[in-house]
């Protein structure tokens, strides 16, 4: 047999060779008609292939579908192979459903190890044979591959490139002590070496510590890596040369088991090709996260969402960062500064300033960013000192424009369209002056936030008896605790808690709100922006079609609105006002709150008469329901749009990967980890494998049993307190795109069933997540945040 080094010798062939055809029974290993997948499965196709090619596979034969059924022809080639029962064997599954380039159904079908005599050897290939027959009640065709067992010192899987990081300038190797079927079974983690692309190793990480160490350096020339290393550095430079040489044969990095024999020997036991490399964003990938966005903006949005409240956010957050000088015009214009990925919004942290420059010291030598904070120090200074008096103008008129709106049940077609586009214009401009504002005021002592207002309004409104239903209409400040839908399946906070026969309201302390432009601090600010919160009397007031629009505007640029404006032509409610002191910023985000709600009331309306529900409004873009509102017709493949599938929430920090996968930067998530395994996020109800099947299950197991495999359709995510990422199931979950995470201490004790996590397959973070969204949040946690 040929080899990659000179050891196998003669040895190769010593305990019986290549058997010789006998019949249809058994197909020898080295055989041409060995190669062909159809007939002896793709597993012992590959291993065919690999030995025409002189790679160290070991001696077999393959039994094919029905070959069974002659039992002298395959009495002949076990005797011939098992020397007269004599050596050990290892019957294994060989169906052309596994090892492909679609799917390896890694661990799918049953091998049976260390197999002696001929009743034991006839059950082995029964136990193979009765594998086949699947779940669902199809049967895979099958075929069974026969090999003398080894009895490896050192074995383990090797991957041609690294399937975790998405790299194919990288190797993996994670070795056990004997042979791989412990690593693959997941009974074992293994150790692992990162190597380069020519074999130099970059890094190790040991069964004990889920930390890697620091790339090894080494000046003296020393056989073994470190102290009681499992492979040598001789061992690391035969598995480079057997991985590239079998990229060679198959044409692509390959997923291999291999084990050093006691005499030194490499054996390959099983090549197959990679199937899931994780997703690798480019070097030149933004820096995106949630940031500031998620406050006004925290669910995942329809099309139309997007294009009523993305698009001004981003607009208006641009041309902050350029009066600002914080930001190159030149990239304001061509990138988004906010984008949304699976209708989750993300901003570019970069663009915003929230993540420092990559190279600091070069940044210093860089004379552009001054100049341009340089050039803006003028219009900044001016605009610093006027900001309040512009934002309290801007409210006023936008609160004067909210009152004499009509109801939209009474607008034209005409007339929608131009209040839509208002809304998008005018939410340009507060999203611009509220960002400003973050970024050049002071907020002054104990100043409240809309967000504390709207606590105290609801608690009194209750405390009256007024239903949530109808508490909008009476206070709308009770916006500034909600996010805004077009499904109006916003909810507002739960209740106060109740200590004896008084309501104890939970209002936030107030907090200073870090601004987006950047955190440059201007003048203290004492002026602020008064409103009336109107509240209704005692008695219920009546119902109407959703809450009315916000408050009717002053008759002096004083920013306070009056009595909420009846939009069924019934006469205002009586009130009685009460004073709150906003600060400027605060009375601008009550103020984007507002005309989203408005937004969503217009669109409401425009869906009702296209005929058009919540859900298939949301999948239009704004040009095509301005489109329509012109006169136009709706899109022919209305009907056959589909709403997007629910999504995780965003990591903190991440990059785009090809197709828009969202990968996580390295440290991101929080808590205990574990090893990533496979990339993506999720968030569900932790399940145990048996008992009925939560919504969102995430299996959370001591081991990684490959048993577990038909329980993976339909996860949200994997976590185990052992294994390793290159065991079966975490190939598999790789190929299902299921988050996982291996070697997660304790998991099963710190996360019980019915308890809600979060799992970051990138990371290998596992953390508690909130429970699911059954029952209004508290009060002193407002749901959605304040806009």
């Amino acid at each position: 047999m040929t080899t990659l080094d000179e050891r196998h010798g003669e040895g190769a062939r010593d305990g019986g060779g290549p058997v010789e055809a006998r019949g249809p029974a058994v197909v020898p290993l080295r055989r041409s008609g060995a190669v062909p997948a159809r007939l002896t499965g793709s597993k012992a196709a590959n291993l065919a292939r690999a030995a025409r090619a002189g790679l160290p596979v070991l001696p077999g034969f393959v039994i094919p579908p029905g070959g069974d059924g002659d039992p002298a022809a395959l009495r002949r080639a076990w005797e011939e192979l098992s020397q007269g029962g004599v050596r050990p064997l290892v019957v294994r599954s060989s169906s052309s459903q596994e090892d492909t380039d679609e799917s390896s159904q890694a661990g799918r079908f049953a091998s049976v190890l260390d197999v002696r005599g001929w009743p034991d050897f006839r059950a082995a290939v029964g136990t193979v044979l009765d594998s086949a027959h699947l779940p669902d009640g199809s049967t895979a065709p099958m075929a069974v591959l026969v090999q003398p067992m080894l009895a490896a010192r050192v074995g383990g899987v090797m991957f041609g490139a690294d399937p975790m990081a998405g790299r194919a300038d990288r190797m993996l190797v994670s070795a056990v002590r004997g042979g791989p079927d412990t690593l693959v079974s997941g009974e074992q983690s293994g150790t692992d070496y990162w190597l380069s692309r020519h074999g130099r190793l970059l890094r190790t990480e040991s069964t004990e510590s889920t930390e890697s160490t620091e790339p090894i350096e080494r000046t003296e020339h020393t056989e073994h890596t470190e102290p009681g290393a499992l492979l040598t550095r001789t061992e690391l430079a035969r598995l480079t040369l057997l991985a590239r040489r079998a990229r060679k044969v198959f044409g692509g990095p390959q997923d291999i088991e291999f084990g050093f024999d006691s005499q030194g020997r490499l054996w390959l036991f099983q090549s197959r090709p990679i199937t899931a490399m994780a997703a690798r964003p480019d070097r030149a990938a933004r820096l995106l996260g949630p940031g500031p966005v998620a406050e006004t903006l925290p669910e995942q949005l329809a099309p139309l969402e997007e294009d009523l409240w993305v698009a001004p956010m981003a607009r208006g957050l641009a041309a902050a960062l350029d009066i600002g000088g914080t930001a190159p015009r030149r990239l304001l214009r061509t990138l988004p500064v906010v984008t949304t990925v699976g209708g989750r919004p993300a901003a570019d942290l970069r663009l915003l300033g929230a993540v420092p420059p990559r190279h600091p010291w070069l940044a210093l030598l860089n004379p552009a960013p001054g100049a341009r904070r340089l050039g803006a120090a003028w219009r900044v200074g001016r605009l610093a000192s006027a900001l309040p008096e512009l934002a309290t103008d801007l409210a006023a008129d936008i609160d004067r424009h909210l009152a004499g709106i009509r109801s939209p049940a009474g607008l034209t077609a005409l007339e929608l369209a131009t209040e839509l586009r208002w809304t998008r214009k005018v939410l340009m401009s507060l999203h611009a002056q509220e960002s400003l504002a973050g970024a050049l005021l002071r907020e002054p002592p104990r100043s409240r936030t809309a967000a504390g207002a709207a606590i105290a309004a609801l608690a009194d409104a209750r405390a009256r008896g007024v239903p949530d239903a109808q508490v909008v209409a009476t206070d709308p400040v009770v916006l500034a605790l909600t996010a805004p839908s077009l499904r109006g399946d916003g909810r507002l906070p739960g209740p106060p808690e109740r200590t004896g026969r008084s309501a104890m309201v939970l209002a936030p302390a107030p907090r200073r709100r870090s601004g987006a432009p950047g955190t440059a601090e201007g003048p203290r600010l004492d002026e602020t922006v008064v409103i009336t919160v109107p509240t209704a009397p005692s008695q219920a007031p009546r119902e109407h079609d959703g809450p009315p629009p916000p408050p009717q505007a002053p008759d002096k640029h004083d920013g306070t609105p009056q009595a909420p404006h009846e939009h069924d032509g019934a006469p205002p409610l009586p009130h009685r006002p009460s004073l709150l002191a906003l600060p400027t910023r605060e009375a601008l985000r009550l103020r984007i709150r507002w005309v989203q709600e408005l937004q969503v009331r217009l669109a409401r309306e425009t869906g009702r008469r296209l005929g058009l529900d919540a859900g298939r409004l949301g999948l239009l873009r704004w040009r095509e329901l301005a489109t329509v509102l012109d006169g136009g017709t709706l899109p022919i493949d209305l009907h056959a749009r589909v709403a997007r599938p629910a999504s995780p929430p965003l990591p903190d920090v991440f990059r785009l990967a090809r197709g828009g996968v969202p990968v996580a930067e390295r440290g991101d998530g929080h808590g205990d980890r574990g090893r990533g395994a496979s990339g993506g996020r999720a968030v569900g109800t932790v399940w145990g494998g048996r008992g009925p099947r939560p919504r969102e299950p995430v299996l959370v197991v001591r081991t990684l049993d490959p048993a577990l495999a038909p329980l993976l359709p339909g996860l949200a995510a994997l976590v185990a307190e052992t294994g390793s990422p290159l065991s079966h199931l975490a190939v598999l979950a790789r190929e299902f795109g299921l988050p996982a995470v291996v070697g997660a201490t304790d998991a099963v004790l710190r996360f019980p069933p019915g308890s809600r996590v979060m799992v970051d397959g990138t990371t290998g973070g596992v953390r508690d997540a909130p429970a699911a969204p059954e029952a209004p949040a508290a009060p002193d946690a407002p749901a959605g945040g304040a806009s």
